[in-house]
């Protein structure tokens, strides 16, 4: 079981079953579009081959799959007729499908599609067609050849991304937030700091303290020596963590609010809800999660080198071998802030590898505090079941975050929150003795940390249990954000459902116009299904009477979704070149939003909140999650105040 998780990784990301994916460029295609009647339109798909390789037909069906396939991001778009297809086509049958006869190409083919629109008709379509491919026991399955094409009597994109008048360097009023990251780059870098102290309490690196520094220290001709190349192996082991963030530096300086889409795409939480509860299973005992051998065994043998590189191979092992027991804690920390960008994964990182890194130097400095850490035994092991339980709690995290993303309803807030009382219960029970695991040693007596636990993890679920009553103590302040929000509930009157405010949800134009006809100042709140901190401020803040009055009385606010995937109409469907030269295609609402958020108010986390005019002018900068509710209520009426300004400014 020792390469469980990674076979499971790989399943999901790279399957090498014999219906793949392979390069989408192993066939050039020509797209074209023909108006045949009003809302009706032929599409056609040339290529001219390639005489490596023999195209399928059309309208083959392979092991239930189809061989060719047009998709469109919009549901009003529907197909009339399927693919006719033309070219010199031969019979070849395929070893890899018992013998199986299909109609493939070897030289030019066309297939031709028709088409039909309900909604309305776009003057740039975009889809994607895709084709298969092969050569006698290969065979490469529906690759995408994404397209865009002009159609006649099509309307021009009502999409606006890119708003000109916006000038976020000259507000009207200079109120607002400063420097957006800093306070949260240190919160993620002490919330880091925390997982790298947990993980110090982890089979898999608590023994390796006393022992790594007694080597440095008896290895050496003399202390002094053997203090400085303990601190240098502290040091190597804080830069490693740091660079397992490069890969995200890079592939975030393509398109800014990936990660951000990464941390809300739907396939992928659902992928973390399974790999996490694998996690759990591992910290339970029941199998070993750890990289492959021959790595590890090729960094330790390095670790015998001299000087630097020896000591740098040696913190690259303690970074492998103790794989199993931090993984899922930077797995966690990865995800946490997958939304927020690269240098806050950077951040955080730095804070996980600087509290694994200390205690090797410190116990390296003070060889007479190694006497007083505890010994390994069998506490080491209740603390990877307990995080074994924490694991599952933050599996279901990532499940209701799939499931607010798509507003499917099947894990409301007090199943949600049952399923935590639950985890909580088992929680206790185990530090109680009565459950027990593989390599569970009886608890014999109850030492003081453990009775700490106890309390700690029994206050914890009764302070849950109400959550799950219609009543006003099921408004749980302190973990306000995390389960789903009060009004996404199993009662059809949840008592705690604020309705006080009730943004217009994803029609800017809408309130602009409303602004105009109101002569209100617009409040934009850039936010997202699954955002934890989003929840924060519509349960803790928004509710406050002042923050309340002002909003519903002061402006229209409009709630913009990130990582909503409801599909644009064809007719707002674009490509975008951004800032940064990159092209990017506006196929949902939530791609929309995204892109309009990072190219007008250079940010990608959410919440954000800014205000501008009905003549969309900046009003103020930007503000991001603010806890305290007087102090957003001074944000708001500096935007009221700076509304007037500018409009007294303007009448002038």
């Amino acid at each position: 079981m020792k390469h469980f998780l990674w076979s499971l990784i790989a399943l999901c990301c790279f399957s090498s079953t014999v219906v793949k994916a392979q390069d989408s460029t192993a066939y050039k295609w020509e797209v074209a579009g023909k108006r045949i009647q009003d809302k009706v339109y032929e599409l056609t798909f040339s290529t001219p081959g390639n005489n490596k390789w023999q195209l399928y037909g059309a309208n083959e069906a392979i092991a239930d799959v189809p061989s060719v396939e047009l998709a469109f991001g919009d549901s009003s778009i529907e197909i009339k007729k399927p693919f006719k297809e033309s070219g010199n086509s031969v019979a070849f049958k395929n070893p890899l499908f018992d013998n199986a006869s299909f109609k493939v190409y070897e030289g030019p083919a066309t297939f031709t599609i028709t088409v039909q629109f309900s909604g309305t008709v776009p003057a740039n379509l975009l889809g994607t067609f895709r084709y298969t491919y092969g050569k006698g026991d290969e065979f490469y399955s529906l690759n995408d050849h994404p397209f865009s094409i002009a159609l006649e009597g099509g309307v021009a994109s009502t999409t606006k991304i890119k708003v000109e008048s916006f000038d976020l360097k000259n507000p009207i009023s200079p109120c607002g937030d400063e420097d957006t990251g800093g306070k949260s780059l240190l919160s993620i870098f002490f919330l880091g700091m925390l997982g790298g102290f947990i993980a110090l309490f982890t089979p898999c690196v608590f023994p390796l303290i006393p022992l790594t520094v007694s080597f440095f220290t008896k290895q050496s001709q003399d202390r002094k020596k053997g203090v400085t190349n303990a601190v240098i192996y502290g040091l190597f082991i804080f830069l490693i963590y740091i660079l397992l963030s490069t890969p995200f530096h890079l592939v975030d300086g393509v398109q800014p609010e990936i990660l951000n889409n990464i941390s809300t795409n739907i396939w992928l939480n659902i992928v973390f809800f399974l790999i996490f509860v694998f996690f759990a299973i591992s910290f339970f005992g029941y199998f070993e999660i750890g990289l492959p051998s021959g790595l590890a065994n090729k960094i330790d043998s390095k670790s015998g080198m001299s000087s630097m590189g020896g000591i740098f191979f040696m913190a690259l092992t303690l970074a492998i071998v103790s794989f199993s027991c931090t993984g899922p804690i930077l797995g966690s920390l990865l995800v946490g802030t997958a939304g927020e960008g690269a240098w806050p994964l950077t951040v955080g990182l730095a804070g996980f590898g600087l509290a694994l890194a200390l205690p090797f130097a410190l116990f390296a400095m003070f060889p007479g505090w190694l006497q007083s850490l505890p010994k390994s035994g069998g506490w080491l092991t209740s603390v990877k079941v307990v995080l074994g339980f924490l694991e599952l709690a933050m599996a279901v995290k990532f499940l209701s975050n799939a499931d607010l993303v798509k507003q499917w309803g099947f894990l409301k807030r007090e199943v949600f929150l049952g399923i935590w009382v639950v985890i909580g219960i088992l929680i206790v029970l185990y530090l109680l003795g009565k459950i027990r695991f593989p390599h569970d040693s009886p608890v014999k007596k109850f030492s003081k940390t453990r009775i700490a636990f106890i309390v700690l993890f029994a206050s914890a679920t009764l302070y849950i249990i109400p959550g799950l009553t219609n009543t006003h103590s099921a408004n749980l302040g302190l973990i306000s954000g995390f389960p789903p929000p009060l009004c996404y509930s199993l009662y059809s009157n949840p008592i705690n459902c604020e309705k006080g405010i009730e943004p217009l949800r994803n029609d800017y134009e809408e309130a602009l116009a409303r602004a105009k006809k109101e002569g209100k100042p617009v409040l934009i709140d850039f936010t997202g299904w699954a955002c934890v901190n989003c929840r924060r401020m519509e349960e803790n803040v928004w509710p406050n009477e002042k923050v309340s009055e002002l909003i519903k009385d002061k402006f229209i606010i409009v709630s913009l979704y990130v990582d909503e995937k409801r599909a644009l109409p064809a007719a707002q469907q674009v490509n975008f070149t951004t800032k940064t030269g990159a092209q990017k295609k506006i196929i949902t609402v939530g791609d929309k939003w995204a892109t309009f958020q990072s190219e007008n108010f250079d940010a990608v986390a959410q919440p954000q909140y800014a205000i501008i005019s009905p003549d969309e002018k900046v009003l103020t900068k930007t503000k991001g999650y603010t806890p305290s509710a007087n102090e957003f209520a001074q944000w708001l009426e500096c935007g009221v105040d700076a509304y007037k300004k500018g409009t007294q400014t303007a009448a002038k």
